[in-house]
């Protein structure tokens, strides 16, 4: 997997910012200053207040002082795309712009939003991320630091950018000019922009992507929610199958499947709870014990029962077996993604010609029981996806 930012056609800074909109402008100039033109990013996102957003539209976007066009040309960056169009306003849970965060609601909210942010930019491929946490209160920085630990990947970074006593405090400054300005500083002492210094600080974070399920990856979540499955995710593995509900519950989340990968993975699990060995299609009853799942599920009166006693009047072919144990993995693998599906996937126990197949959690770590309904209300259910549930009908009209 690629790890250089350089190597995106993308690269994104994102940065969060409170009433000092100069730490876009600081930022840039440290990145501009380690003299790799690649590294430099294509295109700038601010998260910020609404009076945020007005201090960096007045500051950075405006004709005069502009100071974000006045930095590309004094260090002769190549286009980078900056409007107010890439300029988020955090809001409250009414939808109403944030001018500060004063309450846990707005808390709440903004952690929500930058969250958000973050997942939708690392959905993108061809994109490489950079997190600037130097602005902005200290939960903004938290958070989207946080929410890149959750969502980064290898070509994405982190960093806090680190100016020198005493431009830090001024308002008026916005990064070292290659030319003298002098500005003021808050103890009313003049100084020469051209002596600051400027270094970017990168920050090293640990990478949970892997062990996040698809819905997180693939759509909406709210802070809280991902963490508290970012944190199950690192819990002992456990199985819990609901053969009336259709449903199956691992690594705390919630996957409905269709009757014949829900048979399949039944039997399997019921096979290692009875400490029986690894199964193949030739395995004694394995059939039977696959038509007993079924009834278990869907009952006698299924017009599909009738359809795979058909297909199974001559015992279990390896095509049959082989296609629902794929379709069982692909289905905990699209709903929890490769990591977090790992111990719960049939796996091969054994070598050719004879390759047998087992659960690999382990049988305590397996229960059949009902599942209650306010679990499925949490928002961590599943389904398997729908092209997948269509296919178990395609092969020779069988479920």
């Amino acid at each position: 997997m690629e790890t250089d930012p350089s190597a995106f056609p993308r690269r994104v800074l994102l940065a969060v910012a409170g009433l000092s909109p100069q730490i876009v402008t600081e930022t840039l100039y440290a990145l501009a200053m380690r003299g790799e033109p690649v590294s430099i990013p294509t295109e700038v996102r601010l998260v910020t207040t609404s009076e945020g957003a007005q201090r960096a539209r007045l500051s950075l976007l405006s004709a005069d002082p502009g100071w974000f066009a006045r930095l590309c040309r004094d260090c002769d960056l190549p286009p980078i795309r900056f409007s107010e169009a890439h300029i988020e306003v955090l809001n409250d849970a009414d939808g109403n712009a944030l001018a500060d965060i004063r309450d846990p609601d707005d808390n709440a909210r903004v952690a929500d939003q930058i969250t958000e942010t973050v997942r939708a930019l690392t959905a993108d491929p061809d994109c490489a991320l950079h997190v600037s946490i130097a602005g902005g209160r200290k939960t903004m920085g938290y958070y989207a630091g946080y929410a890149l630990s959750l969502f980064g990947r290898p070509q994405d970074r982190l960093s806090h950018v680190l100016v020198s006593e005493p431009f830090e405090s001024s308002w008026e400054f916005f990064y070292p000019t290659p030319y003298p300005r002098v500005i003021t500083t808050r103890d009313n002492k003049l100084v020469d922009t051209q002596d600051a210094r400027v270094t970017l600080a990168e920050v090293p974070f640990v990478r949970l992507r892997d062990g996040l399920p698809e819905r997180l990856l693939a759509g909406r979540a709210s802070f809280g929610e991902t963490i508290a499955t970012a944190q199950r995710a690192r819990q002992p593995p456990e199985l819990i199958l609901d053969l009336p509900g259709q449903r199956i519950r691992a690594a705390g989340e919630t996957l409905s499947l269709p009757p014949a990968v829900l048979a399949f993975y039944a039997m399997m699990a019921r096979r290692r709870l009875n400490g029986l060995h690894a199964a193949r299609w030739t395995s004694e009853g394995i059939d039977q014990q696959y038509l007993a799942e079924y009834r278990r599920i869907a009952g006698d009166l299924s017009g599909e029962l009738e359809r795979i006693e058909a297909a199974l009047a001559d015992g279990m072919t390896q095509d049959y077996f082989d296609q629902r144990k794929s379709r069982t993995n692909a289905a905990l693998t699209a709903a929890l993604g490769s990591q977090l599906a790992a111990p719960y996937m049939i796996q091969a126990d054994g070598g050719r010609p004879q390759t047998r197949y087992r659960l690999g959690i382990e049988a305590s770590a397996i229960r059949f029981a009902p599942l209650s309904e306010p679990d499925d209300a949490d928002g961590r259910s599943a389904s398997l996806p729908r092209a997948a549930e269509r296919d178990q009908g395609r092969h020779n009209g069988e479920p």
